[in-house]
């Protein structure tokens, strides 16, 4: 595919989108871009926003595999990674994959697992394999792994630990739709029912490239200064227990060429950093005060009072 060419596929995948998923194009763009940078997703909300049904919209659109897991507190690892089974017929155990093994995993409700079955994701959100009975076995290429949570204070829900959380590149909220959008929801029905007739924009060997090449968008040594500079004020901060670690300024920077990318742009610019920074920064900076997670106006003043370089 030729750039032009690439460009419009990707939005045409926006534009698909929005009409699934109603009044929220920042968000869509958000989550593309997550997955152009090769990291993982976090959507944190109330039930019934539409949080499942943007992760079977990406998959339809982007041509990927797809399987979902409804996590549930008497769910083991075993339910997510496979199992081996005896075949009599051949004399030796077989491995069975488990739903793990998807271009797209949407792992519903994951803080209803209990901490050892969010476990066994780790292995495989960081280095795209998974280890069993002594074996390790790859993940398919691209492998995009989507989490929902609904918020802690529900019932029977296990907090994600922090380096279970930071495995996420980003962490979206989709929030209720504004009146015009719910409006036509109303109108038309839920969106659900379209998905089946989503044609896909690209196929999985189409995307990989695309990812290569959203990781090759220029970073100017200007746009790192400004970068580490926004990293170092989360560190000195008061409003933080602990600023950013040097993986958060590294997934700051792959989403913020992914979202360039999107765009059309060669070349990263403040206001790519500044779109991606409260998805980047949020879910890994808890607040002195509460205890709880940053919020997006905490990281809103904390991009007002750096200076752009």
């Amino acid at each position: 595919m030729q750039a032009t060419a690439k460009h419009s596929s990707i939005t045409e995948v926006i534009a698909a989108a929005n009409q699934i998923i109603l009044g929220k194009e920042v968000q869509i763009r958000l989550a593309l871009s997550c997955l152009l940078a090769r990291g993982h997703l976090l959507i944190e909300d109330l039930p019934g926003v539409g949080k499942t049904t943007l992760a079977h919209t990406l998959a339809r659109l982007l041509g990927l595999q797809f399987s979902r897991i409804q996590f549930t507190s008497d769910m083991l690892p075993a339910d997510v990674i496979g199992i081996s089974i005896f075949d009599r017929e051949r004399s030796t155990f077989r491995f069975l994959p488990g739903a793990l093994f998807s271009q797209v995993l949407l792992a519903d409700e994951i803080n209803r697992a209990t901490p050892k079955t969010q476990s066994a994701l780790l292995e495989a959100m960081e280095e795209r394999q998974v280890t069993t009975e002594g074996e390790t076995r790859p993940l398919p290429e691209p492998f995009f792994v989507i989490a929902t949570q609904n918020p802690s204070t529900q019932i029977g829900t296990f907090p994600l630990p922090e380096s279970q959380l930071d495995r996420f590149l980003l962490r979206i909220e989709l929030g209720y739709p504004d009146r015009k959008a719910e409006r036509a929801l109303l109108e038309g029905g839920g969106r659900r029912d379209q998905l089946p007739e989503l044609a896909a924009c690209f196929s999985p060997d189409q995307l990989v490239p695309l990812q290569k090449l959203a990781a090759a968008i220029h970073v100017s040594e200007a746009l790192l200064d400004y970068v580490q500079t926004l990293i170092e004020a989360t560190r000195v901060s008061p409003l933080f227990i602990h600023g950013l670690s040097p993986r958060a300024a590294l997934a700051l920077l792959a989403a913020a060429r992914a979202w360039a990318f999107i765009d059309g742009r060669g070349m990263v610019l403040p206001e790519d950093v500044q779109a991606v920074l409260p998805s980047v920064a949020c879910h890994r900076l808890r607040l002195v005060n509460s205890a709880s997670h940053a919020r997006p106006e905490d990281i809103a003043n904390l991009i007002c009072a750096v200076p752009v370089v």
